[in-house]
């Protein structure tokens, strides 16, 4: 998650819970547990106002600026929402809807989601007719094919690196920015409006890595290098009128985008203005508050804990909170080369002792988060949680020393524990249940910034820590092996796989499924190795994080998407009403 994912998601958990915004929308808690209601969205269909008329100007109230613009690059969650849903198109992309019905693709640039063939390694893609830039110049296939190698490129740094990881690229090769274009055995590029993926290996999912914004044009003419991110050209329904970073941006339409082309975005606004100089409990007044132009504001960050109550107890502005699964996973990593969790009983033990209800309390409440009962979020079990163990969100500490006994640990034992400052209270609710279970635990605070570090080095990795997940999109692909491949733990600057766990059995069982070219074959096996890697308990799942957003009284048609970590999905979004 500090790609689209990881890293960004630990510090916001263990920063526990100022507001966290970057990759993947995660926030922690730390915040008053109202006891609201677990579903604290929306009316009916999961929409929020109806259905938006044409027109008006649309405002976003946000703390920060957004990371990365340029489509090689952008690789955090809320930014992706804003750059595929306004400003570039995809050869795929996700429905415009919520819940599990916006985890289905649908052609973008593309007339299909591609025709596979030699068992799945070669992809193509045909564009459809009448596409075209802001300035009225045609989108062509090679247009995609010089975003793609831009992807390589050393000087475009921190974009998604599926194209990097699945194409027969050679290797060293460092994008176009030097002249060099790949060659026909990576990406074929027949006429212009035909493109040809040629890949190491089977992908059978790759109709969904092609959503990503490594897959959207970009003009080799406009190339603008590091600074491409200031002023991306525009294939979507808006353009940037103006930028000016970090205080406001506004986007207008786009009159060379061809609603007849684009069925999923409905750019029903006439203008967007983002508003990045603001804090976030001065975000959350203006929206509760609901006055003047604020009727028409959504927030682009996380309502903060400390607003919830305010929020909750007030019905007519709880009924303006969207607040759903941003499809991420809070774990309790366990150091698996640290005794006692070398033990696999020990480890089972944990998922016994441990109770999440006071840890998602302490992480904001329902409103924030539901209950983790497996790695894999809901949104990559086909929208239903799956329960493995069926333990009561409490725990079972008296199941724990049963199982600790076995292990040879009848009188339990002693561990530590990092986490930022911040963290400190979801550490305490670890620390407090574990001790139930006869297992003491020390608690270090560091700076935020200085987690990463500690838990990624091999001498100074405490036994237990916090970190989290999140999918980069609806595979369990883009999970399992990045938190439990052992072949890619380092002793020094770990990242993704925290608990160090390292099985052959698993770590094959990760490239057979890989290597399969039947999509609902390979959907079914991770499933099967889900629940074999929770039986070895390298990790307890803690909470599936949520992200609560609030919106004004006039505003229309929204909803939180599954794919953007519970993001409102800009692709439909307007007003009720224009004056």
């Amino acid at each position: 998650m500090n790609r689209r994912t990881h890293a960004a998601l630990a510090v916001a958990i263990a920063a526990s819970l100022t507001l966290v915004l970057a990759a993947c929308g995660s926030n922690g808690g730390g915040g008053d547990d109202s006891g609201g209601p677990q579903g604290v969205t929306t009316e009916g269909n999961g929409i929020v106002g109806g259905t938006p008329v044409k027109g008006g100007t649309l405002t976003i109230l946000s703390n920060q600026d957004f990371d990365q613009l340029d489509p090689a690059r952008n690789w955090t969650m809320p930014v992706m929402d804003v750059g595929v849903r306004m400003l570039y198109r995809t050869l795929t992309t996700f429905k415009a809807a919520p819940g599990a019905e916006g985890l289905k693709i649908e052609p973008d640039l593309a007339t299909d989601l591609g025709t596979s063939s030699d068992g799945a390694k070669t992809w193509t893609f045909h564009l459809k007719d009448n596409l075209k830039y802001e300035d009225g110049t045609p989108i062509t296939a090679d247009d995609i094919k010089y975003n793609v190698e831009r992807s390589y490129s050393p000087e475009l740094a921190g974009g998604p690196d599926y194209a990097v990881r699945y194409l027969n690229a050679p290797a060293g090769y460092k994008g176009p920015l030097g002249g060099e274009r790949l060659g026909s055995d990576a990406i074929e590029v027949p006429d212009a409006k035909t493109i040809v993926f040629h890949l190491k290996r089977p992908v059978a999912e790759f109709g969904y890595t092609v959503t990503l914004p490594t897959f959207s044009p970009v003009p080799k003419a406009k190339e603008a290098g590091a600074n491409y991110s200031n002023h991306p050209v525009s294939s979507g329904p808006y353009k940037i009128e103006s930028y000016d970073r970090g205080k406001r941006m506004v986007l207008v339409r786009n009159t060379n985008w061809d609603q007849a082309t684009d069925p999923v975005r409905k750019a029903y606004p006439d203008k967007i203005v983002v508003d990045q100089t603001l804090k976030g409990t001065g975000i959350a007044d203006r929206l509760i508050a609901d006055q003047g132009d604020d009727k028409s504001s959504i927030s682009y960050v996380d309502l903060t804990p400390a607003k919830i109550s305010e929020v909750l107890t007030n019905p007519d502005v709880k009924k303006r909170l969207i607040s759903e699964n941003a499809g991420c996973t809070t774990k309790l990593d366990m150091n698996t080369t640290k005794a006692p969790f070398d033990n696999a009983k020990v480890r089972l033990a944990m998922q016994y002792a441990v109770d999440k209800e006071s840890f998602a309390a302490a992480t904001g409440g329902p409103a924030f988060n539901d209950i983790a009962t497996t790695y894999l979020p809901p949104m990559l079990t086909a929208g239903t949680a799956v329960d493995h163990f069926k333990i009561k969100p409490g725990g079972d500490p008296e199941k724990a020393k049963q199982l600790l006994a076995e292990a040879g640990f009848p009188n339990g034992f002693s561990t530590d524990f990092v986490t930022s400052t911040g963290g400190k209270p979801q550490a305490e609710a670890i620390q407090a249940a574990l001790k139930r279970a006869g297992v003491n635990v020390t608690i270090t605070t560091v700076d935020p910034t200085a987690v990463n570090s500690i838990v990624g080095d091999k001498e100074k990795q405490p036994g237990l820590t916090s970190l989290g997940w999140c999918p980069d999109y609806p595979s369990a692909g883009t999970f399992l092996p990045m938190i439990f491949d052992g072949r890619a733990v380092k002793d020094k600057g770990n990242n993704g796989n925290m608990t160090r766990f390292d099985d052959p059995a698993v770590n094959a069982e990760l490239d057979r499924i890989a290597g399969l070219d039947n999509l609902q074959k390979a959907n079914e096996a991770w499933l099967a190795l889900d629940a074999k890697i929770m039986e070895a308990s390298p990790a307890v799942p803690l909470i599936w994080q949520k992200k609560p957003v609030l919106v004004g009284s006039n505003v229309a048609g929204a909803y939180a998407h599954p794919v953007w970590a519970g993001q409102l999905d800009y692709a439909g979004i307007g007003l009720k009403s224009v004056k």
